[in-house]
């Protein structure tokens, strides 16, 4: 039987959240938070930014935003959604995914005592944050020539050890660009261990079109699964990497943790702005949608274009992300990191394209990870990866 008490830090279950200004009152003639009453130190102040009052802190709590994202994620629940709607009382905002992978750490992990059990190759971040953390990591690599997780492995880890309080899983996968299966998912949160199965989700939105009922995200199913948590982001679907705004899902009573834990106004007036605009339903959300269909038909044209090159090999990974991991091989047909990586470096040098070498990542030999870019992009990478390629090969 999960326990989150039970393995949430003792000095966070007795945490008293910090009080801001804003918590009590928000209009009136605010003296009350030591803020400049003058307005910002622009020469010039636009109508946008006098609405938004960028002289004032911004909004604590983000409710309004709060809602329009699970707005968006209830539209499309999971096939294997059976709970209760998400509310904005099952969110928990920060800057960016790695703000929440690393609260998480905090929020469970005893800094030298307990554990994170990550499945390379994976996304490099778990294991700073666990550095950082003094947090030690365990690691069950990922099934191979698939990338499907190896549940019976991490659950024997899992049970042998109960020092491991967190799973983090990337789904699709980091580099892997692999979706993972939602019965593997639910078989892991079945487990009998008392930890939190962390799914980062970054990517899935390159895993369904807008005329689609449902999603693959199992971010619908917090509430069926007191131990899942989920982390999104603004930065891939949306485009809104500069902007910096992660989600994390959770049940309610880890996000009253969460969010106990989280600076008053990490998510501010500016990121805000912008994410109530690419969120709403009428506006955003189409024009990520468009994007989303784009950049999916130019994924399979670039991958198809890539393949019929020599001395390319094969997908490494899956085609349920923004990008590709194809395998570069030497004059022999094999794959090879030093090919790779010098095709890497000659694209970057002296053709100013720029992809990520990835092949030192366990299992991912020659491997390159390619973002799907325009189609003007992608025709000009395949010309020139071709050129480069050869003479690397002659």
């Amino acid at each position: 039987m999960f326990d989150l008490k039970a393995i949430v830090r003792p000095n966070i279950l007795g945490l008293q959240p910090y009080r801001c200004a804003r918590d009590d009152f928000k209009t009136g003639i605010l003296l009350d938070a030591n803020e400049n009453t003058h307005g910002p130190s622009l020469s010039s102040v636009g109508a946008e930014e006098q609405k938004l009052e960028l002289n004032r802190y911004p909004d604590p709590h983000q409710i309004e935003l709060k809602q329009q994202i699970v707005d968006f994620r209830n539209a499309k629940p999971n096939l294997a959604a059976s709970g209760s709607l998400l509310t904005p009382e099952n969110l928990c905002l920060g800057v960016g995914s790695d703000e929440s992978i690393d609260m998480l750490l905090r929020c469970v992990c005893t800094p030298g005592k307990d554990k994170l059990l990550i499945c390379p190759p994976t996304y490099g971040m778990y294991g700073i944050c666990a550095t950082v953390n003094d947090v030690e990591l365990v690691k069950v690599p990922l099934l191979t020539p698939s990338f499907d997780v190896d549940v019976d492995a991490v659950a024997k880890q899992v049970k042998s050890d109960s020092t491991i309080k967190l799973i983090y899983l990337t789904s699709p996968g980091n580099p892997t660009g692999k979706l993972l299966d939602v019965k593997d998912v639910i078989r892991l949160l079945e487990i009998e261990w008392n930890g939190l199965v962390v799914i980062d989700e970054a990517y899935v939105d390159f895993t369904f079109l807008e005329s689609d009922t449902h999603s693959p995200s199992v971010s619908t199913l917090v509430n069926q699964y007191p131990n899942l948590v989920v982390l999104q982001t603004l930065s891939k679907s949306f485009g809104l990497a500069g902007i910096r705004l992660g989600i994390t899902f959770s049940s309610s009573e880890l996000s009253y943790y969460l969010n106990s834990m989280k600076y008053p106004y990490n998510i501010s007036s500016l990121t805000s702005n912008v994410a109530l605009k690419a969120t709403n339903a009428n506006d955003g959300l189409k024009v990520m949608y468009s994007n989303v269909a784009r950049i999916i038909e130019q994924r399979g044209i670039l991958l198809d274009s890539l393949s019929a090159l020599k001395y390319v090999g094969k997908n490494l990974g899956g085609l349920d992300s923004n990008f590709i991991l194809i395998e570069i091989l030497d004059k022999a047909g094999n794959p090879s990191n030093e090919v790779a990586k010098k095709l890497y470096e000659t694209l970057a040098v002296s053709n100013g394209v720029v992809v990520r070498f990835r092949g030192t990542e366990l299992n991912c030999t020659g491997g390159l990870r390619i973002s799907v870019g325009t189609a003007e992009e992608n025709k000009a990478l395949v010309a020139k990866f071709e050129k480069c390629l050869n003479e690397i090969n002659k």
